[in-house]
């Protein structure tokens, strides 16, 4: 553990918002540095976490989903989310001042400012309506290099932060085949560039303060079936699974992006009991920590799906899992998870490490040390977002 914590500690400075200078300028002088940055974010990480009860630790581990409406409702649920010390929250479908609203609500209710994440793919009108439009990923010209896909996450992040949403779930880095459900989301079929895309674009939003979050572990690119509905089945070996689906993922990890999100997913090659691969011990702890030594946040699909009927929270975070999404019943989930404790299925120890490394990421993350923070009032649409939207899209 303490040399998983160096080996940590050494690469994490990368985080801070001045961490890279975008891909055609010199590096200026950094002001702070930057492995100071991150010494104090793991301090402040300990500092919180002994102040929490068992149950605080295991809610920091929740994310649950919330339309982006700004109803009574939605904001009563929002402050109960709140007051549970709740991780953060998943944005579904809605507006813009629906989900400011929600983002402020929760964020003056708790002692460090929670995930607020969306699943903004292709930019935040993925899911708010009235938000700037980008093209849908397979609508990408070809001929976009890295420098324009750095420039649309650096502007995607911009417009998170006006918002108060702090993460996004995504890029897809998913290598589509002709017949795969990933197909509009995906950057295309050819490993190389959908790393490339991916990488750049998440350079852009994480030097712009917003957390990005790699899609779908091991890879859902040769899968047909929609996870909401069922599990589905990554039939390759797991040489071809290298050369094709993880290859992005492993272009990922080199360049220590923050987040990846499991899929729910079976992997016959990985895991013999084709557990969905969000479950399943063999592909988070052996593959992805250990094989491909990813030291990030590790995220579950959401666990509301299909794909994962049949197993919980629990069986997710007894995996390796950081971080469970939108589970069926937050609060139930919650103390089933204590029960295992209890019961001795999962240690408090394990609980320690997951709830540390989130709150390190939320420290590092939050606006109080990255000051790139959105105001009130600032408009999300500007003749840059007009520009970069333009560029990206294939001409017909």
């Amino acid at each position: 553990m303490k040399w998983g914590i160096l080996l940590l500690l050494s690469m994490v400075g990368f985080l801070s918002c001045e961490r890279r200078p975008p891909l055609t300028q010199t590096a200026p002088a950094p002001e702070i540095e930057l492995a100071d940055l991150s010494e104090e974010a793991w301090k402040r990480a300990d500092s919180i976490l002994h102040t929490f009860t068992l149950r605080q630790k295991v809610a920091q581990m929740f994310m649950p989903a919330l339309y982006a409406t700004g109803d009574y409702w939605t904001i009563r649920q929002a402050r109960e989310y709140a007051d549970s010390c709740i991780g953060g929250l998943i944005l579904l479908k809605g507006d813009v001042s629906g989900a400011r609203v929600i983002a402020d609500t929760v964020r003056h209710l708790v002692k460090i400012a929670p995930f607020v994440a969306i699943d903004a793919e292709w930019g935040l009108a993925m899911r708010l309506v009235d938000a700037p439009e980008f093209p849908d990923n397979s609508s990408i010209s070809e001929s976009v290099d890295d420098q324009l896909m750095y420039d649309y996450g650096t502007e995607l992040a911009r417009e998170c932060r006006i918002l108060g949403i702090n993460m996004v779930l995504g890029p897809v880095v998913d290598v589509s085949t002709p017949d795969s459900y990933m197909k509009r989301r995906s950057f295309g079929g050819n490993p190389a560039r959908v790393a490339d895309m991916a990488v750049a674009y998440a350079r852009g939003l994480e030097d712009g303060c917003v957390i990005s979050v790699a899609k779908h572990f091991p890879g859902h690119g040769s899968v047909t079936v929609d996870s909401h509905k069922k599990k589905g089945i990554i039939a390759r070996s797991l040489n071809q699974m290298d050369s094709t689906d993880i290859y992005p993922f492993r272009q990922w990890i080199q360049n220590d992006l923050s987040g990846i999100m499991v899929g729910h997913l079976a992997v016959p090659s990985v895991d013999p009991e084709m557990l969905p691969a969000a479950v399943s011990k063999a592909v988070i702890g052996d593959l992805l920590r250990d094989d491909l030594g990813f030291k990030g946040l590790v995220l579950t699909d959401a666990l509301n799906m299909k794909g994962a009927e049949g197993y919980g929270a629990a069986d997710a975070i007894k995996a390796g899992a950081d971080i469970v999404l939108a589970p069926l019943n937050t609060f139930e989930e919650i103390d089933s998870v204590i029960e295992k404790i209890q019961e001795g299925y999962i240690s408090v120890g394990e609980i320690d490490t997951h709830v540390r490394r989130i709150l390190f990421y939320k420290c590092l993350f939050e606006p109080g040390i990255n000051k790139k923070v959105g105001k009130m009032g600032q408009k999300l649409s500007n003749p840059i977002t007009d520009t970069i939207s333009k560029r990206l899209i294939r001409k017909k």
